[in-house]
């Protein structure tokens, strides 16, 4: 490699300093490419800094991921070594959380799904960023969508699940307590790292935000406990996976299959080209169904395709495509609500014949033929829409008799059902949620097998049911939300 090839780039405006590289905007004369040039003078590189950077050169080499700052060369002269990277023309994290001072939920999810995908794809080679910080988590932005990219992998370096480091590395405030308490490490340091970046997006601060290192490494050495705050709010399923990410004890932190899996993050439903095509196939599905009369199956189709549609609507940076996007979503969500208005509303009809067909004036029913709604769209079953439940199966009655949680969770299971079917969405996600958090716990309790397979039937059912009612409006509030961004377009985040 020719040491003058630097002389091809014309460095523009200083973008920023660490503690041994200057990095610039730059220019290549010849196509003028833009790209950021990370500089580093030889003369003030010690034995240990000229370590990372080799190990960050390294590393770059082989990682490939859109959420991964790529590099694009490396050269040097007498002077200067020089690492050249894509240019990501928004700044950074930390100046985003600056400059909004907090950031919405959903914004901050659509943040934490991109890091996640680019932490996937780094425990899949076996590296550890180890310097996790919003400074270090680059943003690019096109037609008003912003992407997240992890850079600066100067302290990466290759550890697996199980293996452990002792070397302190990273930043301290977004730095593990089992770094900065000098022992063993492993690759759970990063998801640490994670939660103090969650927490910041959504609070405007660190968890151990302290005016000097002296008074962070008190905090973290008298194991001060971390609050979350009341305002803003934030959704117990985010509540939760922050908890979870910190736990000063990496054996009780979330591992890194279990983050990956975690409902908050969703990865299972990101955009990507795969994903489109089952949103595509449910949603053939969904209109195939409707088209036999199985209302029931329709709507369940629908939710689950809009499941997919949604994030790749959100994603979608070009304009004219995402507008098509968009279309699509309120066509399928306007026809999931519709179904689910004539599903209850069969099943109402259906459960008006059954009363009247057991009273004194018993009568035939009418011969018009009914769309098939299936069994799971019947009345007390496992419905697509919400449909009030009748009162529980025996077994299931013996049990509320016998432990108070099942007797409450199923009763707020069945007004969430009453909730949903009366279009009272949040409210039943809300109802259906506690029911599975009083609900679950009871599978793990000596009961027969009868009570649990009932038992487990039922919260299986309202589980579907708020993942249908999730879909429905997360599909409503993009709609919102597309609405408000015609007055600020420039806010979404990819």
């Amino acid at each position: 490699m020719s040491e003058n090839k630097i002389t091809e780039y014309k460095l523009l405006e200083r973008l920023g300093s660490g503690t041994y590289a200057i990095v610039y905007r730059a220019m290549k004369k010849t196509t003028k490419e833009i790209l950021a040039v990370k500089v580093m003078a030889k003369s003030k590189l010690s034995h240990s800094a000229m370590d990372n950077i080799i190990s960050e050169i390294s590393l770059l080499k082989k990682l490939k991921h859109r959420h991964i700052v790529e590099m694009r060369d490396f050269l040097w002269d007498d002077e200067n070594i020089y690492i050249l990277m894509e240019y990501c023309n928004a700044g950074n994290l930390s100046s985003y959380i600056k400059q909004n001072r907090t950031l919405d939920e959903g914004t901050c999810r659509r943040f934490l799904q991109q890091l996640a995908l680019a932490l996937r794809y780094m425990r899949q080679n076996d590296v550890s960023h180890l310097d996790l910080k919003p400074a270090n988590l680059l943003l690019t932005k096109e037609s008003g969508t912003y992407t997240l990219k992890v850079g600066d992998f100067g302290f990466a370096q290759r550890l697996k699940l199980n293996q452990e480091n002792t070397a302190v590395k990273g930043s301290p405030l977004y730095m593990a307590p089992e770094i900065l308490l000098n022992t063993s490490y492993g690759p759970a340091a990063d998801l640490w790292s994670v939660g103090v970046i969650l927490y910041e997006c959504l609070f405007g601060k660190a968890p151990y935000s302290s005016t000097s290192l002296h008074e962070l490494a008190g905090r973290i050495h008298r194991n001060d406990p971390i609050t979350i705050p009341p305002r803003p709010a934030i959704t117990s399923d985010c509540r939760q996976l922050l908890t979870s990410l910190l736990q000063r004890d990496p054996a009780r932190r979330i591992t890194f299959e279990k983050f990956f899996d975690d409902p908050y993050l969703d990865l299972a439903h990101v955009a990507c080209e795969e994903n489109l095509e089952k949103a595509i196939e449910l949603i053939n599905r969904a209109i195939a169904k409707e088209q036999q009369q199985e209302l029931g199956a329709a709507y369940r189709a629908y939710c689950q395709g809009l499941q997919y549609f949604v994030p790749i609507t959100r994603a979608e940076s070009d304009p004219t495509k995402r507008q098509l996007l968009r279309q699509r979503v309120l066509t399928y969500l306007n026809r999931a609500e519709t179904l689910k208005q004539h599903i209850y509303a069969n099943s109402q009809t259906m459960e008006q014949q059954q009363q009247y067909a057991t009273g004194s004036h018993k009568a035939k029913p009418p011969d018009e033929k009914r769309p098939d709604l299936g069994s799971k769209d019947l009345p007390g079953g496992s419905n697509a829409c919400g449909t009030e439940a009748k009162a529980p199966e025996p077994g299931l009655a013996e049990l509320a008799r016998d432990f108070e949680n099942i007797a409450r969770g199923l009763k707020i299971g069945r007004d969430a059902d009453r909730d949903a079917s009366e279009n009272k969405l949040d409210v039943a996600l809300d109802g259906y949620t506690t029911a599975l958090g009083l609900l679950i716990p009871v599978l793990h309790k000596d009961i027969t097998p009868t009570q649990k397979k009932l038992l487990r039937q039922r919260i299986v059912h309202w589980m579907e049911e708020a993942e249908h009612i999730k879909s429905i409006r997360s599909a409503q509030i993009m709609q919102e939300m597309e609405s408000t961004e015609a007055n600020h377009y420039g806010c979404t985040v990819q």
